[in-house]
Order: structure tokens, then sequence, then C-alpha cells
């Protein structure tokens, strides 16, 4: 079968760093920390009281007040996105929206409404006056199905839950997608609003989250001896893939090629990841032999890496097993030591910093490194300053709770 080859034209985001991609990404450059105290809520309470907000955000500057109050914030976030992604490739200009799908992910919906009416229902004695949206608003799927809505795109059209590989599970799939010929167009992305009590509250009982309340700006710290936790944040971020064909034809701006795609399980742990990277390794070599590439043409991989103890130690086991004497070579970094972690929008936004890492010739650094851990392998991790560099194949690394693994491999573009 003759495979389709797939291209980026349009890039869209909004995350703790900035509200759209280009504020997101000279961020990313200057190595800025979108960590700060928690202002959603009281955390009078809580042992963590920090997390990566979204800032400076008015649902009413996007949307009149009667459709705010249908939509989740994870659903607006992810409309935000979505409109900047779609704006930049200028897809709809397209007059054959059954050809345009959209693929959405999302690690926990609407879990700020589902908070909210649960405790309205409790607090008001068990009086069942739950909202009418309250269900439209909490789904998973909802979000991709309102881009659809507002677009009148008629294609695949789907959510992805995969934990916190959910939105690259969606890239992944439009990928596939595309190639097969199902579709000319995707919006694949994801998008999370998860800084609410019951989110914090668990995560910090798992004793996931860090608990560096009284310096925010460099608790997440990625492969640092020091590390003690993720910081939980939340935003979005969109890609419009294509087929590569359909976008030349119509004089796309093209960002570059998508070109492979690796999943597998650890078949582990629920929340631990293989402690030798078993299930890293099979996404990332799968993504580069799908990609007809080897791994001695890696230039660079924007890591999961997360700040938590066990995970940052599997990951460069396994890129140190895959690449051998080539993984010194490769310039790995974290974008979560800034971005913070977005769950189910992580991949996304990461998959977008990877791929103006190669459209750029830039590898954003990872921030907060004040000490070496020895039990993690000597690679470069392009610790505190970003580096100039020729990036021509890089991959975009994305793990779940429950060994969900993806991998994305993207090249520079050539026709």
């Amino acid at each position: 079968m003759n495979l389709k080859r797939v291209v980026v034209t349009g890039l869209g985001s909004l995350t703790p760093l900035g509200n759209d991609v280009t504020s997101t990404w000279q961020s990313m450059l200057n190595g800025v920390s979108g960590a700060n105290l928690i202002t959603r809520f009281d955390t009078t309470n809580f042992k963590c009281k920090i997390a990566c907000e979204v800032k400076g955000f008015d649902p009413l500057d996007y949307f009149d007040r009667k459709e705010s109050k249908k939509l989740d914030l994870f659903s607006q976030f992810g409309l935000v996105a979505s409109e900047e992604a779609i704006a930049d490739s200028a897809i709809d200009t397209i007059t054959d929206k059954g050809r345009i799908g959209v693929i959405w992910g999302s690690g926990n919906g609407g879990v700020f409404t589902f908070q909210d009416e649960v405790i309205s229902y409790v607090e008001g004695n068990r009086n069942p006056r739950f909202s009418p949206f309250f269900c439209t608003r909490m789904i998973s799927n909802i979000c991709a199905g309102l881009i659809s809505i507002r677009h009148g795109y008629r294609g695949p059209n789907y959510c992805t839950v995969a934990a916190c590989a959910s939105s690259a599970a969606a890239i992944s799939d439009a990928f596939n997608l595309i190639r097969l010929g199902k579709a000319d167009a995707i919006i694949a992305g994801g998008s999370e609003a998860a800084v609410v009590e019951c989110s914090i509250g668990g995560f910090s009982s798992m004793q996931a989250l860090s608990l560096r309340n009284d310096d925010p700006a460099t608790a997440s710290r990625p492969f640092d001896k020091d590390r003690d936790g993720f910081v939980l944040a939340e935003g979005a971020g969109a890609l419009v893939l294509e087929e590569m064909e359909h976008a030349l034809s119509r004089g796309a701006k093209i960002y570059a090629e998508l070109t492979g795609c690796g999943l597998s399980a650890d078949a582990f742990h629920i929340t631990a990841s293989h402690p030798e990277g078993d299930g890293a390794y099979d996404a990332m070599r799968i993504a580069i032999e799908e990609s007809g590439m080897k791994p001695e043409d890696v230039d660079h991989i924007n890591t999961h890496g997360t700040s938590t103890p066990i995970g940052d130690r599997s990951e460069p086991k396994a890129i140190a097993r895959l690449f051998g004497d080539h993984a010194k070579k490769i310039n790995l970094n974290s974008t979560k030591s800034m971005t913070g972690h977005m769950l189910g929008a992580a991949g996304s936004v990461e998959a977008i910093a990877t791929v103006l890492a190669i459209k750029e010739g830039i590898v954003p650094p990872t921030i907060n490194h004040f000490t070496d851990d020895p039990n993690i392998e000597p690679l470069n991790f392009t610790f505190n300053k970003a580096v100039k560099r020729d990036v021509r194949f890089a991959l975009s690394n994305a793990f779940g709770f429950g060994g969900h693994n993806v991998c994305l491999a993207f090249k520079k573009f050539e026709s």
C-alpha cells in the first residue's frame, strides 16, 4: 500500500508560559518558569500549594457569556488553541469539510465541572439540581466535537484518553488516518484544566507532586538530584496535520514532516514507569524504524522528563540503550521544567516545541538544574541554556500512568 506523507501546517497553544505559540516559544527559549502559588482555590489545607496555571486568560475575550457557561475550562483552552492552529494553517479555505477531522486528547476532561457539580449536590443536601450542561461540559470527547461544530469539519472525530500520553496518542492517530487516505487534514492535540482541589489533593496523596512551595519557580527540575515530584499544569496544544500533496497544492506553510509514531505499553505498574525503560525503548525504536531512519540520525529528543524520582531515571536508561555512543550527541531536554506537567495536553505542547526546534534550529533548555544525579545516565540534557544546532530529525516522548507510551518522530521537511 502506498502510504501518504504527513506534514505540520499549523500550530496553536495556550500554556503557563504564554497564551499563544509565539509567546510560549520565546519563554521556552529564555528559560522562563510558569510555576507559582495556586490562585484557583484556597490551598491553606493542602500540602502542595503550587502549580503552573495559564495566566491572564479571560474566557470573555474569546466567547460570549452565554457560550462560556456551556464550556468547561478544558474545552475553552482547547477551542482557543485550535483556533490559532486553524488560522495559522489557513485550513478553513478548504471547501471539502468532509475531509477534515479533529482528534483531541484529554486525560481528565471536565474535572473542573465534575468537582463543582458534585460539591453543589452534596452541599445542597442531595437535592438533584444538576446543570443541564453538566454532562456535555464534563465528557472528555466534547472538545473534539466543539471544534468540528464550530468549523463544520465532518471527517474523523473523537477523543483519545491515555493519561499523560493522551494528546500524543491523538497526533499518532491523526498521522495514521491521513497517511491511509482517510482524511486530508486533521486538527490534533489536547487540553487539560486540572488545577482543582481534587486533582491537587489526589496527586499529592500519591506523593507525585513537588512540595517546594517556598520556591515555585525552581520546583520542576527534571533530572536534577534534588527533584521531588512534578508541578501540575494546565493548557492546550493543537497541530494541523495535513497530507503533503494536499498542503503543497494549496501553497500551505510547512513546519516539519511527521514521519513515524511508536506506541507501546510498559505492562509493569499503574503509576511507575518500567525501571529499565523497556516501554520507552520500544516506542522510540518503532518511531525511528517507521520513519525509515537510524538511531544515529536523531539530533534532539524532547523527553517526557516530569521531575519525578523514578521516571527521570528510566527514560535516560532507555535512550542510552537504544542510541549507544550516539546518545551523548543528542540534545535532550524537558520543557516540563518550564511548563510544568500539563497531563493530557503535555504531548501536544511538547510536539509543538519539537517542531519549532527543527524549524528554528534551536533547542530550548531544561531549566532548574543545580546538582547532577549520579543515578542518571550522564547524557546531554541541554541544562539551563538553549542551544543552537541544526535539528534535522527529532523525537518527542509522552508516557502516561498505566504504562502508555507514545513517541512522535519529526523531520525537517524536504519535498
